[in-house]
């Protein structure tokens, strides 16, 4: 897998998610086996270039390469200017969102609301790509809504405008993330052009993500939503990819290991108070379905200080360890 100049390591690519794909939790995907990760999105809007939040999006401090940050809006000229803004902190690799189907984005005309105006989605492409000497990349859903998918004609525009490659969710706007991906209108979308086709959506397994590969003919998957609190899914994809093989689950002391690093770099990263609150979310991710964690997690989210927060979760891995070596879990994990 190819993006330009950045020969990607292997064809697993961590999703942009607002939120959750902050630079820890990026650096530790790509340490887990992801050839990529893409930045949650930066607004175009350059008011907001002076914030503690877009600065802290900027920063790529020991990120391994490609860097690849992901930006909305809905105007060209100030989404090339944000590509720019960009580039100049860090970024190697562009990424338009044309897939964001949140009211609060489409209510403004971005994200996945351009797809209902394939004029504009190409002003917009070419306006960027022409900003910047770096890879400028696309993601986008199938379309707005089941009776509109136009992600084929949106792919060809895409193509012409000299995006390079092209990441597709396998759902419409008004799907949100209800229902199953469907990854047919990815296959066509993968027949028509000749630049690198991403498939996303619903890929949770080792097993889906082989037969998403073969089923689309596409060049990589995307993963989101499966790899929260699960950041060893990418190198358990990549094992199964090349050997048919599946690695024996993670043991409960490797993943106290990895949830602690995690929480670690999240406190330095936002600093104890923003920190402590970010950790909260990626804690319970960590120990979703597992024995006792319902009432872990309502004490831990509780807690108002780091000191407090890493003393609960040791305590409650010390927990799984009395019960062996592997983590039990009770219910099924999330998608």
């Amino acid at each position: 897998m190819r993006i330009g100049p950045y020969q990607l390591k292997n064809n697993l690519i961590v999703a942009p998610m607002a939120g959750v794909t902050d630079r820890p939790f990026r650096m530790l995907c790509k340490r887990m086996g992801a050839g990529m990760a893409v930045s949650e999105m930066v607004a175009s809007n350059s008011l907001l270039y002076g914030s503690e939040k877009t600065r802290r999006r900027a920063n790529h401090e020991g990120e391994t390469d490609p860097i690849s940050v992901q930006i909305v809006g809905a105007d060209p000229k100030m989404l090339a200017q944000a590509a720019r803004y960009n580039v100049d902190a860090g970024a190697q690799i562009i990424d338009i969102n044309m897939g964001c189907p949140a009211k609060k984005i489409c209510n403004v005309m971005a994200g996945s609301a351009l797809l209902q105006n394939e004029a504009l989605v190409a002003q917009i492409l070419e306006a960027v790509v022409a900003a910047v000497a770096v890879p400028v990349t696309l993601k986008i859903r199938t379309g707005w809504d089941k009776s509109n998918r136009n992600a084929v004609s949106i792919a060809r525009i895409a193509e012409s405008s000299g995006i390079q490659a092209l990441a597709i969710h396998g759902r419409t706007r008004a799907c949100a993330y209800t229902g199953n991906a469907e990854y047919d209108t990815i296959a066509a979308v993968k027949a028509e052009v000749n630049i690198p086709v991403i498939a996303n959506g619903d890929i949770t397994t080792p097993e889906k993500a082989r037969y998403v590969l073969e089923h689309t003919g596409v060049d990589a998957v995307m993963i989101g939503r499966a790899a929260q609190g699960r950041p060893w899914l990418f190198r358990e994809i990549a094992h199964f990819l090349a050997t048919g093989k599946h690695l024996a689950a993670p043991q409960v002391g490797e993943i106290r290991q990895v949830l602690l690093g995690h929480v670690h770099e999240l406190y330095d990263f936002y600093g104890e108070h923003t920190g402590l609150r970010v950790a909260r979310k990626h804690i319970s991710w960590y120990t979703k379905g597992l024995v006792g964690s319902a009432h872990f997690r309502h004490h831990m989210n509780q807690l108002e200080s780091c000191a407090e927060q890493l003393l609960a979760v040791n305590d409650f891995f010390d927990e799984q360890l009395q019960r062996g070596e592997r983590l039990h879990y009770v219910e099924e994990l999330a998608a």
